[in-house]
């Protein structure tokens, strides 16, 4: 970030905290920003102003008067501008639009294969342009872009660490520079699991807690952990990785190098391995194993579609990782105390199947008192939670934080 002079600097953050009383209380008046900021009425009279003429603030209306003239109601305008955000898994990427205010509502996956950088991310660059520039996104001013990465990154999100589940070439990769370089808006960078934390937090069931943890369960599984409403990064920004917590020694080897991790067990490629080395060990009669006599494959959703059958094999499989998870986020809840934890990704679909199983176990398994006051909730976010939080990173960069971007300073794509 530049340096900036003592007063522009004083004045930026005046005119972030009176953007954030309008976004979050509007309408309010010029007067009542006054009282509320102890700034003079000509000091609000000049950011407002600058508010008006970048187009984030509008007037709409005349207040109530206690006298005298009526107050003009200023209102945040949440269109004035728009974020991306980006979830990226090996094989499929999704897209999410927001605006400055909202839960995104246009929302597309594509297929790119981002196995390797080199040619996965001029890809990925280019389906970002062809976002940009549909005829309907025409008139929208795009500010910044955020990315929900699936691995672990150097501590300010600059350079990817390790991404175990997209490929070892990764290791190193400038992908926020790439981006930057390509799109020329700011590009903000985060694990997964902790931007899909951050949109449970800002659209999701998460508003009213302070202490949360959300448990991405698909290709591999992670987990972001907000403690005191501030995401939990750790001494090195890798805090959160419990799919690599090892849970059987001698068991599946792992991507990660090491043998039983969480992922082997519970992630959903775990899941069809091993469903595809027992099928032809099991009663032919069984509802998957008909499938997979059928198709000679099966998908994660035949799991979830035969897991709905008493007794069926996917039951009891789903069972299995019920109980698993149950352990885990037992000692989860015993290390961090959580008001709640949410489970959501690609086998939130199988949620319903295997919530009550996870409840089961961690209230016979976690510290009494903290398993009776930690709710275990399935996320309302969908599919698409990590995209949501990519959103939900880069508006919190924008509109919440004193290091803010200057707004004029931020050219459009």
């Amino acid at each position: 970030m530049r340096h900036i002079g003592n007063s522009k600097y004083v004045k930026k953050l005046n005119r972030m905290k009176i953007l954030n009383i309008i976004k979050e209380r509007e309408p309010v008046s010029r007067q009542q920003l006054a009282e509320q900021t102890g700034l003079t009425p000509a000091a609000i009279t000049g950011i407002i102003r600058e508010l008006m003429a970048t187009h984030f603030v509008k007037e709409l209306g005349l207040g109530q008067s206690n006298g005298g003239r009526k107050p003009i109601k200023l209102h945040f305008n949440h269109q004035a501008g728009y974020v991306i955000g980006l979830e990226l898994t090996q094989h499929e990427t999704v897209i999410a639009i927001a605006d400055l205010k909202n839960r995104p509502q246009d929302i597309a996956s594509v297929t790119l294969d981002l196995t390797y950088p080199e040619s996965g991310v001029p890809s990925l660059i280019h389906e970002i342009k062809k976002v940009i520039h549909k005829e309907e996104n025409s008139t929208k001013k795009f500010m910044a872009v955020g990315i929900a990465f699936p691995g672990i990154l150097h501590r300010h999100g600059n350079l990817v660490k390790r991404a175990v589940n997209l490929g070892p070439k990764w290791s190193g990769f400038p992908l926020k520079q790439e981006l930057e370089m390509a799109l020329s808006v700011p590009v903000s960078m985060e694990n997964n699991a902790k931007a899909a934390a951050l949109a449970e937090k800002w659209f999701g069931g998460g508003v009213a807690y302070d202490n949360l943890a959300y448990i991405n369960m698909g290709e591999g599984i992670s987990t972001g952990i907000i403690l005191n409403n501030a995401i939990l990064q750790g001494a090195h920004g890798y805090a959160g990785q419990i799919g690599h917590m090892v849970l059987d020694s001698n068991g599946t080897m792992c991507k990660c190098g090491n043998r039983g991790c969480l992922e082997t067990i519970c992630a959903c490629p775990a899941l069809l391995r091993k469903a595809r080395a027992e099928l032809p060990l099991i009663d032919d009669q069984d509802p998957l194993a008909k499938i997979w006599q059928e198709k000679q494959t099966i998908s994660f959703s035949d799991i979830v579609h035969t897991a709905a059958i008493e007794n069926s094999y996917s039951a009891k499989l789903l069972d299995q990782v019920g109980r698993t998870m149950g352990l885990v986020l037992a000692n989860m809840i015993n290390l961090y105390d959580p008001e709640a934890i949410f489970i959501g990704g690609k086998m939130a679909s199988a949620g319903p199947l295997f919530i009550d199983v996870i409840r089961e176990t961690v209230q016979s398994h976690a510290f009494p008192e903290m398993a009776s006051s930690s709710k275990i909730l399935l996320s309302s976010l969908g599919a698409h939670t990590g995209a949501i939080g990519a959103c939900a990173l880069v508006l919190k960069e924008l509109l919440q934080t004193t290091e803010s971007v200057i707004f004029e300073d931020i050219k459009p794509i």
